[in-house]
């Protein structure tokens, strides 16, 4: 009786003459095991051209130079498919870099495997010190064969929309930093010296108009200044309202909310932790995101010696920097503001939970390494390590509760 069409081909036993001798192998389909082919493509990618190098499976595969492909994505859709047909099963990979993730996308709808690659945690040998695309290609194919290249997290196209948005703000951002530092030090170099403590206020901006100068091209000069802090500050209100108008309609908004209840996380620190980490439950421990954000001590070790030092500063800077922004609040005693219990109110019970605790622990702590004489940075910095890991809990029970 015939097998039907849907039943799976069976490895069988044949034998096969091999130097003299009778020999059973096994076959799948009609075809050897021994047959079977896989490659791994490692990819150096550039605005116009992109390097493609082959490694075949195994320790004594062949590793060959593909050669140099037009960057566009049907050209690259006709090469992946040529390379594709030589063989059962190919893996692709290439740096992450200002590209993007469209190559991914691309070939992951053709049903292959491709992994974007951290490029500060590729293995490079020190003495090596010739770079060229084609060396990019080959090394990286024979790395993705050994499976020593660390992978990216590659979001969707609607996390990297709203991520996007969120970065053009913090350009912004820094943009109007920029400004007001000119005008004050234009001010400092005029011996203009304003007398309050606060600055960049509405009595601040008419003390700047109020300013005389005997030059009319100082008048002028300063008047631009002005002008482009302004437009500046008006770029990153513009944005911020942009961004509250899509986070609701946003996926991972329940989170984006949920996060908010944490002293010192606003609409802003928690939209930015978000884009930037993604789902937080892809991290196995709170240790991991610390690590990852680079807030944990660096350590040099040997014997019995042990040496810890600063924080690592490995990974994403921008979390990094508004979270030690936002350890700042843990100075004062703890406290359920206006703000906080509206979005309180609003949060699932064990959410709540965990914000009454993560406020109740910072702010002693913040205390009592304030009392042992710790500097304020290092403070900041030990309590924003600490509030990572309540932002990871506090993700979970949002994304689960979701």
């Amino acid at each position: 009786m015939s097998a039907s069409a849907g039943e799976v081909a069976r490895p069988t036993l044949r034998v096969r003459g091999l130097l003299g001798r009778a020999e059973p192998i096994l076959t799948t389909g009609g075809r050897a095991v021994t047959d079977y082919r896989e490659a791994f493509v490692g990819i150096d990618v550039a605005k116009l051209k992109n390097a493609i190098a082959i490694a075949e499976a195994g320790r004594e595969g062949e590793v060959r130079f593909f050669g140099e492909v037009d960057a566009s994505a049907t050209s690259m859709r006709r090469v992946i498919g040529r390379i594709a047909s030589r063989f059962d099963q190919t893996h692709f990979c290439y740096e992450a870099g200002p590209t993007g993730y469209g190559l991914y996308r691309l070939i992951r709808s053709l049903g292959h495997e491709c992994t974007v690659v951290a490029p500060s945690l590729i293995p490079r040998k020190p003495g090596d010190r010739v770079k060229t695309n084609r060396r990019d290609a080959i090394s990286l194919a024979r790395l993705l064969r050994a499976g020593e290249l660390t992978a990216v997290w590659v979001p969707d196209e609607g996390h990297e929309s709203i991520r996007d948005l969120v970065r053009a703000r913090a350009a912004a951002v820094e943009t109007l930093r920029v400004h007001r530092q000119q005008v004050s030090a234009f001010m400092l170099k005029h011996g203009r010296s304003y007398p309050r403590k606060k600055s960049w206020t509405m009595r601040y901006l008419r003390w700047l108009q109020e300013q005389r100068f005997d030059h009319p091209a100082h008048q002028i000069a300063l008047q631009e200044m002005v002008e482009a802090v302004r437009v500046s500050k008006e770029r990153v209100e513009r944005l911020e309202r942009v961004i509250e108008e899509f986070v609701p309609a946003w996926s991972l908004a329940p989170i984006v909310w949920a996060l908010q209840t944490l002293r010192g996380v606003d609409l802003i620190v928690a939209v930015t932790f978000v884009t930037e980490v993604g789902d937080a439950s892809r991290f196995e421990s709170p240790r991991q995101l610390m690590g990852y954000l680079g807030l944990v001590p660096g350590e040099r070790s040997t014997g019995e010696t042990v040496r810890r030092g600063g924080i690592t500063k490995a990974g994403n800077g921008r979390v990094r920097h508004m979270l030690v922004e936002s350890a700042w609040t843990y100075r004062h005693p703890p406290k359920i503001g206006k703000a906080k219990l509206y979005r309180l109110e609003q949060a699932p019970p064990k959410v709540r939970e965990i914000a009454w605790k993560a406020q109740s622990r910072l702010t002693a702590r913040y205390r009592m390494l304030s009392a042992r004489g710790k500097r304020t940075t290092v403070v900041c910095t030990a309590i924003a390590r600490e509030l990572v890991g309540f932002m990871w809990a506090v993700a979970r029970e949002a994304r689960a509760a979701a």
